[in-house]
């Protein structure tokens, strides 16, 4: 079995290689506009790289028709904030490249994708009560409304051209060595940089709450759903939740304390960022993911504390 990931040299595409290769049961081929090797430095002989950009069709086209995957796991592509400052670049690497993605898989015969979807789909006009999978999407910044648009074209390339085709919504994913910037980035730094012994400023309120996920169960999440039986897949595009309740900015910031008690920790929001998380109101509240937990057997193991002594044991282990 063959799994091509895209965005495979990034945050959770590299720790979803690295979980293939372990586990033995797929041979991974990342498709990266990186040359690599970066995180995969330490499994570089074992992994084979395919350079290209998500935005050129023939560049994706080769790729796929090169690896002929059993499983396509699409998660390349720009975030939040870099999606905001370059809306044009965003649209060519996010919607131009899922595109590319879903017509090359059609093209070559690759039976399945697996698409990183996110929380960021939502925004104005949400309820008071839980965000569910079938909440209004209506996305505040770029990035989510090029995310609402690559879940819609997979919905239209499994119903239409028989593709099977699943997304998954993740909340902000937490782990060592984020560097793209994003508006939830804090919930990794704090931990990473008290971790080193360096000072943090949060730029949110302590009040402020995001859903969370510890990167090693956003790949199991990824697995599991590709895993799924497609008799199983009804909803098609699914939200889960990861750390529950939500955690607090101050929450986050008391966990990592009870670990580092001299860790130096401060508050100052920005008012941007602020007022795009602020205007979620039901996302603070936390995530209904019974549809992932009844199709296909999701559960989160995580509590905060776990995830926060988990990344600074990795952080400590590093290099």
């Amino acid at each position: 079995m063959t799994a091509l990931v895209t965005g495979g040299l990034g945050f959770i595409g590299s720790e979803l290689v690295k979980h293939l290769l372990v586990a033995g049961e797929a041979r991974p081929v990342v498709f990266d506009v990186g040359s690599g090797p970066g995180r995969l430095a330490d499994v570089a002989g074992s992994v084979e790289l395919v350079q290209g950009d998500l935005g050129e069709q023939s560049d994706v086209a080769r790729a796929v028709e090169r690896a002929r995957p059993d499983v396509v796991y699409h998660l390349g592509g720009m975030l939040t904030r870099e999606s905001d400052a370059d809306p044009a670049a965003a649209l060519q690497a996010n919607a131009v490249g899922t595109f590319n993605v879903l017509e090359a898989a059609r093209r070559y015969g690759a039976p399945r994708v697996v698409f990183a979807s996110s929380i960021a789909t939502f925004g104005r006009d949400m309820p008071d009560d839980l965000v569910g999978d079938h909440t209004l999407q209506r996305p505040l910044m770029f990035y989510g409304a090029t995310k609402v648009f690559g879940e819609l074209m997979g919905l239209f390339f499994k119903r239409k051209l028989g593709l099977d085709f699943r997304g998954l919504r993740f909340p902000s994913v937490v782990g060592p060595g984020v560097r793209t910037p994003s508006v939830t980035q804090y919930n990794s730094r704090v931990i990473e940089e008290c971790g080193k012994g360096n000072p943090y400023t949060f730029f949110v309120r302590p009040d402020t709450r995001s859903p969370v996920i510890y990167y090693k169960e956003a790949v199991r999440a990824l697995v599991e759903l590709a895993a799924a039986p497609a008799e199983r897949i009804e909803t098609v595009n699914y939200l889960i939740a990861g750390t529950t309740p939500n955690p607090s900015a101050g929450e986050l910031a008391e966990a990592v304390r009870s670990r580092i008690p001299d860790a130096r920790i401060d508050f100052q929001p920005d008012p941007e960022v602020q007022a795009v998380l602020d205007a979620r109101p039901a996302l603070r509240r936390g995530i209904d993911d019974r549809n992932a937990r009844r199709e296909w057997g999701w559960r989160s193991e995580y509590t905060l504390q776990r995830m926060v002594a988990e990344v600074l044991a990795e952080v400590r282990r590093a290099p």
